[in-house]
C-alpha cells in the first residue's frame, strides 16, 4: 500500500491509502483516498484556526455582552423592573440581553433574514458562517430510509451534497436517524419556525469538515448506530463502524457554531469535540439528564488538540447533570455567563494542562457536601497542576460553590493589539446576570412574522 507524508506546523503526518482504522478514527471502518484527502485538509485547517491571540476573542465577547445589556436595560428603564421575567410572552417588547440574541431575534422579518444569523456569532467560532453562500434548502420529509442514497428532501439528502446549504424545515418534524447523520461543510441546520426532534436513533457527526452552523432543534435519546455503508458526501459512500451514541460529534472540525440545541439522555457525550477540532462556539443551549456532557479532547496522546479554542457561553446546564461540562484535555476554553444549576460529581474538569477561563457564571452546588467544588483535575498531582491557568473572574457562587483557580491571570494569552476601544476594561458581566443573560437557552418556538 502507498504511503503519503503531510507536514503541517510541525507535525509528521503517515497515511496509507487503504487501512484498516482504529477506534480512533471515529467509525472510519476503511480508511481511503477520500478519507486520507479529507483528514489532511481538516488538520491544515486546524492549525490555520488557531488564534495566537485568544484574550482578543474573550475580550471581544465581553465587549459585546456589556453593549448588548446596556442597550437592553436603557430601553427597559431599569434591570429591576424585568427580575424574575421568564420569556419576553406578554412583556411587549423583545427582549433579549445577550449579544448573539439581541443581534438577531427582534427581528419581525427574521424568517426573510435568516442568513443574518451569520452575522450574530461571538467567541471563538465567530468566522462561521455555514451555509450563507448556498441556496435555501427544505427538508420536507422525516424519513431516514436509504443511507447510501438519500431521498430528495431528507435531511441526510441535504447535508450530504457538497456545496454550501442553508437548510430550513417545511414543518415540525421527528427524525429517527438510522445511523450517524455525516454532515458535510459549509452546511447551516436552521430550525426556527419549526419544533424539529432528532430523537431515538443516532446523532450528528462533523468529521474533518469546516464551517457547520447547528441551530434551533432537539437532539434527545440518541443511542449508537450499527455502522455499515452510509453516503458522507455527494460523491463518496463510506463504510462506517459501530457509533459512539454522542448526540453532536465533532472529529477534526473547525469553524462551528452550535446554538439555541436543547440536549437530553444520549448514550455517549452530549456534545464532544476532539482530534484537531477548534473555532467552536457552544451558545444558548440547555442541557439536562445525562451524566458525561461534553468531552474537549479524547485522549492524552492527541497533542493536535493544543490548537483547540472553544468558547460556551449562554448556556443552561440544567437537571439531572452530573460531570464534563464541559471536561477538557489541552486548548483553551473560554466558559463565559452560563448558569449551571446542577451537578452530582463537578461542572468543569479536565487534565493535559488545557487553559479554562471562567467568567461570570453561575454555579449553585448540589447538597452533597463532597461536590461543592466546581473543578476537577483529573490524574494528576497539585505539583504539576499548580501551574495550568484556571482562572475564576466575575463568577457567582451560590450553596457552597467553589472554584479551585490555579496558574497566573492573564498568563494564558500573549499582550493582544484589542480590537475594542481601550478606554472599555473589558471585564465579563457577572454571574449575578446570568438568569437575564440565559433565559432563553434551548430552542426557541420562532413564528414567522413575529420577532422571536
Amino acid at each position: 500500500m502507498a504511503a503519503t507524508f503531510l507536514n503541517i506546523g510541525g507535525y509528521t503526518l503517515v497515511f496509507l491509502s487503504v487501512i484498516l482504522v482504529p477506534h480512533v478514527q471515529a467509525n472510519v471502518a476503511i480508511f481511503d483516498n477520500y478519507w486520507t484527502q479529507r483528514q489532511g485538509d481538516a488538520l491544515k485547517q486546524t492549525i490555520a484556526s488557531y488564534d495566537p491571540n485568544p484574550l482578543n476573542v474573550t475580550d471581544h465577547l465581553n465587549y459585546h455582552v456589556a453593549l448588548a445589556v446596556d442597550a437592553t436595560e436603557s430601553t427597559n428603564n431599569t434591570r429591576r423592573e424585568l427580575i424574575g421575567l421568564e420569556t419576553q410572552e406578554g412583556s411587549g417588547k423583545c427582549i433579549a440581553y445577550n449579544p448573539i440574541d439581541k443581534c438577531w431575534r427582534c427581528d419581525p422579518n427574521w424568517e426573510e433574514n435568516r442568513k443574518k444569523l451569520v452575522e450574530c456569532v461571538l467567541g471563538f467560532g465567530r468566522k462561521t458562517t455555514g451555509g450563507k453562500d448556498g441556496p435555501i434548502y427544505v427538508v420536507n420529509d422525516s424519513s431516514d430510509d436509504d443511507l447510501v442514497n438519500p431521498k430528495p428532501g431528507t435531511l441526510r439528502h441535504a447535508v450530504t451534497r457538497d456545496g454550501p446549504l442553508w437548510i430550513i424545515f417545511a414543518n415540525s418534524m421527528v427524525i429517527k436517524l438510522q445511523q450517524e447523520l455525516m454532515i458535510t461543510s459549509n452546511k447551516t441546520i436552521d430550525g426556527r419556525g419549526a419544533r424539529v426532534y432528532i430523537m431515538e436513533g443516532a446523532g450528528l457527526t462533523l468529521q474533518f469538515v469546516n464551517n457547520v452552523i447547528i441551530n434551533n432543534i432537539y437532539v434527545k435519546h440518541i443511542i449508537p448506530g450499527n455502522g455499515g455503508l452510509i453516503r458522507d458526501s455527494e460523491e463518496h459512500v463510506g463504510l462506517r463502524t459501530k457509533s459512539d451514541g454522542d448526540g453532536i460529534s465533532l472529529f477534526g472540525a473547525t469553524n462551528v457554531w452550535i446554538d439555541h440545541v436543547s440536549m437530553t439522555r444520549c448514550t455517549d457525550g452530549m456534545i464532544d469535540a476532539i482530534e484537531g477540532s477548534t473555532a467552536v462556539t457552544i451558545s444558548n443551549s440547555h442541557f439536562t439528564d445525562h451524566q458525561e456532557v461534553m468531552l474537549f479532547g479524547a485522549k492524552d496522546e492527541h497533542v493536535i488538540d493544543k490548537n483547540m479554542q472553544i468558547t460556551v457561553a449562554f448556556n443552561h446546564f440544567g437537571k439531572r447533570l452530573e460531570q464534563r461540562m464541559p471536561r477538557c484535555r489541552f486548548g483553551t476554553i473560554h466558559v463565559v455567563n452560563n448558569d449551571y444549576t446542577h451537578w452530582e460529581m463537578y461542572a468543569i474538569g479536565g487534565n493535559m494542562n488545557p487553559t479554562i477561563i471562567s467568567q461570570g457564571n453561575r454555579f449553585i452546588a448540589p447538597p452533597n457536601e463532597q461536590a461543592k467544588e466546581v473543578t476537577k483535575r483529573e490524574y494528576t498531582s497539585y505539583t504539576d497542576w499548580k501551574s495550568w491557568n484556571w482562572q475564576s473572574e466575575g463568577d457567582y457562587f451560590l450553596n457552597g460553590a467553589y472554584f479551585v483557580q490555579s496558574g497566573r491571570p492573564n498568563a494564558w494569552s500573549p499582550k493582544p493589539k484589542n480590537p475594542v476601544p481601550s478606554k472599555f476594561a473589558i471585564r465579563p458581566k457577572p454571574g449575578t446576570m446570568v438568569r437575564e443573560l440565559t433565559m432563553d437557552a434551548g430552542v426557541l418556538g420562532c413564528e414567522p412574522g413575529k420577532a422571536c
